[in-house]
């Protein structure tokens, strides 16, 4: 299954919500590129501390949502704090959404979201602090493990990895969602 995935991070993101996924996604057969606003290397944050790098693959102005099949948005607090106010950033997240194409995000993803304006109407989750930022967003908040609305897929922590990376696979595979909005 001939499939691109983009990871979109930067400095400060969670690495098990990068590499977790990344790795499940490779494993089925998926190209998977990072996507960052930084070229060279960006900088994980591993629980509490400074974590390993990983190189990046293209850049943000190097790539389109068209190019891809889905897009997954690794948490951390750091990585969408700043992807959040970056113009490019959000104009890419949209486009998945207004092309009906899967999305996965976890934990502290949906600030990124938030920002974006495509979590209004939308069932989601996220880690437990960003519940009154979603609300005030127009979405629905609901506190489980993964919880999959019309091919977006959000998860509340690391801990939710394991059923985070399944239903994003078999949203994939299942290709665009008529019903995927923004």
């Amino acid at each position: 299954m001939d499939k691109r995935i983009a990871i979109l991070a930067t400095n400060g993101f969670e690495e098990s919500e990068l590499k977790s996924p990344k790795e499940a996604l490779e494993k089925e057969g998926f190209t998977v590129d990072i996507v960052s606003p930084e070229a060279g290397k960006i900088k994980s944050w591993d629980v509490d501390k400074w974590g390993k790098e990983y190189d990046v693959d293209k850049t943000i102005d190097e790539v389109s949502a068209k190019d891809y099949n889905a897009l997954v948005l690794p948490g951390g607090v750091m990585n969408p704090d700043h992807l959040r106010i970056n113009e490019d950033v959000l104009v890419f997240v949209r486009d998945f959404f207004k092309q009906s194409k899967p999305v996965g995000a976890i934990c502290h993803a949906a600030w990124t979201l938030i920002n974006a304006d495509v979590v209004e109407g939308r069932t989601m989750t996220s880690y437990k602090t960003l519940r009154k930022d979603l609300e005030n967003a127009g979405a629905l908040w609901v506190d489980k493990e993964v919880v999959v609305d019309e091919a977006f897929v959000t998860s509340r922590n690391p801990d939710d990895l394991p059923a985070f990376c399944a239903k994003i696979i078999e949203e994939i595979k299942e290709g665009k969602h008529d019903l995927q909005h923004a």
